[in-house]
């Protein structure tokens, strides 16, 4: 029978072995959600650390009105200050606060509102890159990132002209609180503070408040630190003798005496009393906001990028074989004709749901990003998940403005219904028809040339968040002449090349020979490659020093890869 033992051992052993994997795989289970939850609390630190570096900058963009009753401006503005900000629930809530107290009006608050929606984009691009060792991991995680920003900007694109003429969605949002009777209400709730809030506080806390004070103009706010220390205060009211003068009028509810030739009185004085001091790290540090924030950027960064690689090795092992087609198959799969077009509405739903449970579009769509990348999440589904997202975000300012003063609620909740009906607008612009569905094409042209150059992902990020807002902003301010004369020829240009490739990829025959490619030109102007080639020995080079840089920059010249190079067609 030795035939039948070898069979039984083969048989246990393979059990065994079958056992070991299931408990190794169970076991990292609860390593993904710890990884996760390290993952979102290093969002929120960053979000800390940039309030610090730039939030007081932030607050006096928001006082300046001059700027802000410049739609083009206010655009700008609401992306930089979210930039800055980290979160487009802080940008929206401080554009609440503004209108709630009489400093901003409606119209001037809603292109501030639209920039908002483009600067919150700006997390999940960033987590992105943190993919760039796997080339088609990274090419699926920057398409289903900056799908968020083609949809954020095409948007604004249509409805900041239209809503700039016709007032479109003041006028809506006017109709709606006319409509309704609205009675103020709590505070916006913030459930993932409180999962998060434990750790993140040990860490650092912020006094939000500094921020919203010098966006309204107090002056003693921009000498105080953002940086909480006292977490426990009170108000203490008591009854003091004071000497007035001898015009003061006394009255049998505040009586006075004589004492020595002098007039007393007894006044209430309201005295506020630090209790406990806060227990974060930096509660007694001698450094600047600045210096603090700079080191918080610089840890949650390193932290957000380990997090972020171990949760997609920990993901990669277990979605894989049946387990990741059957979840691909679950998420991605459309329902039975008809009715195959309500997946993408549930998606809606889902990602509307799930970021008012956080709320924060950011971290939402931070957490897909990873799942985006190994395949798990196509960029077909994540698109509908992303705008319910935004639809989501917009429940902090609505709730925000719900906790306004009474006088002053009706303009604070139009500012955040605007919000909230530019989200619906955006949606039934670029979502409902599929061939209206630019985004997506718009990603994914993104992420293959991401995946090919990848510097192109800083140049794409400094271009759209920073070089471009601020260059239009400068334009703006220029006055709308200048505006019109540099951007009326740029946008007939870039109209213009985009019908040409169009036409060269669906209707070739319908233009002319010399314009069914762009061959014609020099290749700088139709190709990356150059480019990159010169980046690609320029950097190498320059690793090696500063003087075999230069040497190196000579020996690129005499190769042929200068820029004069460039100015030669192909």
């Amino acid at each position: 029978m030795p035939g039948t033992a070898d069979i039984a051992s083969s048989m246990s052993q393979t059990q065994a072995e079958r056992m070991r994997s299931v408990f190794i795989n169970v076991s990292k289970i609860p390593l993904l959600f710890l990884f996760l939850y390290m993952f979102v609390c290093s969002l929120d630190v960053l979000s800390s650390a940039f309030q610090l570096a730039g939030g007081k900058v932030a607050g006096d963009i928001f006082n300046d009105n001059a700027i802000l009753s410049n739609p083009v401006a206010g655009l700008v503005v609401g992306i930089l200050v979210t930039v800055l900000v980290q979160s487009s629930s802080t940008s929206t809530s401080i554009v609440v606060s503004l209108v709630s107290s009489g400093l901003l009006n409606v119209r001037s608050a809603i292109p501030i509102l639209m920039g908002s929606n483009i600067g919150t984009s700006v997390t999940n691009t960033i987590v992105a890159l943190m993919q760039a060792g796997e080339r088609d991991e990274f090419e699926r995680a920057f398409a289903g990132a900056t799908v968020h920003d083609c949809f954020n900007w095409l948007s604004v694109l249509v409805l900041l002209p239209l809503e700039a003429t016709t007032g479109l969605l003041r006028r809506l949002s006017q109709a709606v609180v006319d409509t309704f009777h609205i009675s103020s209400g709590d505070k916006a709730p913030e459930m993932l503070k409180v999962m998060t809030e434990p750790l993140t506080k040990l860490i650092i806390q912020l006094d939000k408040s500094v921020i919203t004070g010098i966006a309204m103009g107090d002056e003693a706010m921009s000498n105080r630190s953002l940086v909480r220390v006292w977490c426990k205060n009170h108000i203490l009211t008591s009854s003091v003798n004071v000497s007035v003068g001898d015009s003061f009028n006394c009255t049998s509810v505040q009586p006075c005496w004589q004492s020595n030739a002098t007039t007393w009185t007894t006044q209430n004085m309201t005295l506020l009393v630090n209790i406990e001091k806060c227990s974060h790290l930096f509660v007694d540090s001698w450094l600047s906001d600045l210096a603090v924030g700079l080191i918080l950027l610089a840890c949650s960064l390193l932290l957000l990028c380990t997090c972020l690689l171990l949760l997609v090795k920990l993901l990669n092992s277990l979605l894989q074989g049946q387990v990741a087609k059957a979840i691909q198959r679950i998420i991605n799969t459309d329902f039975p004709y008809p009715f195959g077009w309500l997946a993408g509405y549930l998606a809606i739903l889902v990602g509307a749901g799930m970021t008012f449970v956080v709320q924060s579009s950011s971290v939402f769509t931070s957490a897909i990003t990873p799942l985006i990348g190994i395949g798990v999440i196509s960029i077909e589904r994540a698109y509908p998940l992303t705008l319910g997202s935004n639809i989501g975000t917009t429940t902090t300012a609505i709730l925000a403005a719900l906790a306004s003063p009474g006088d002053k609620l009706a303009a604070a909740f139009q500012v955040a219904l605007c919000h909230f009906f530019f989200n619906i607008l955006g949606i039934l612009l670029w979502y409902p028809v599929p061939t209206t569905r630019l985004p997506i094409r718009m990603a994914r042209t993104l992420g293959q040339r991401t995946a090919k150059y990848r510097w192109f992902a800083v140049l794409y990020l400094l271009l759209c968040f920073l070089l471009l807002p601020s260059l239009v902003f400068a334009l703006s301010m220029a006055g709308w002449q200048i505006m019109a004369g540099v951007g009326v020829p740029f946008a007939a240009a870039l109209l213009l090349v985009s019908v040409v490739n169009m036409l060269q990829v669906h209707r070739p025959g319908c233009l002319p020979v010399r314009l069914q490619s762009w061959d014609f030109l020099p290749v700088w102007m139709h190709s990356l490659q150059p480019l990159d080639t010169l980046l690609t020995k320029v950097t190498l080079c320059c690793a090696k020093g500063t003087f075999i840089c230069l040497s190196c920059l000579k020996d690129t010249a005499d190769q042929g890869f200068s820029p004069a190079q460039f100015l030669q067609p192909s």
